[in-house]
């Protein structure tokens, strides 16, 4: 499969690859296509703009609508159409932490041991005021493996991080404090 790239470790991998060329959608799996389609050009139109920042507003979808010349209903349906298939695999708001009055924030990343991950990892997942939980590779500084991005609200980062190292008994982490956001966008798959 010539033009198309593979991590042959298989690690940290979704399980599902999509790889999109126009309006030609291929669904991956373990190097084997197991699905092709291709978008209408009513879903093309709307995948492009729900991509996008959706205004806060009481009826947005039918602002999407008229720019496409669709109804409300329409757009609904397609974009629901979209994920059923597949096409769309999460639909949600991105908070814009600082502006919602979460000005104290921080990444913490953990030193722990391998046999420990899953279950470490679950834990700080678990925790309401932490918005991504990953584990990565490379390691960092070589050997802090999972990413915790907190939002401590009213509390302080100090006091969500002691919650965090009592739930896990991991102790050893690094705060990097965020200090200045430069971007927060998702990645546009369809033009």
């Amino acid at each position: 499969m010539n033009g198309f790239f593979f991590n042959d470790t298989r690690q940290n991998c979704q399980e599902i690859f999509y790889v999109i060329i126009d309006n030609l959608i291929l669904f991956l799996r373990r190097d084997k296509i197991y699905k092709m389609e291709f978008l209408s050009i009513k879903q093309k139109k709307i995948a492009n703009l729900i991509q996008k920042d959706i205004a806060v507003q009481e009826f947005p979808f039918r602002k999407i609508g008229k720019l496409c010349s669709l109804t409300e209903e329409e757009v609904l349906n397609i974009t629901k159409e979209l994920c059923s298939k597949g096409f769309i695999r999460k639909f949600g708001a991105i908070l814009r932490h600082q502006k919602a009055g979460y000005k104290d924030n921080a990444l913490v990343v953990w030193s722990v041991p391998d046999q420990q991950t899953e279950q470490a990892g679950n834990i700080f997942a678990s925790f309401p005021f932490v918005s991504h939980c990953y584990q990565r590779e490379p390691v960092f500084m070589g050997k802090y493996n999972i990413f915790t991005m907190i939002h401590a609200g009213g509390r302080s980062v100090s006091s969500l991080i002691k919650e965090m190292v009592t739930g896990t008994g991991i102790k050893d982490y690094l705060i990097l404090k965020s200090i200045k956001e430069y971007k927060k966008t998702s990645p546009e798959y369809f033009r």
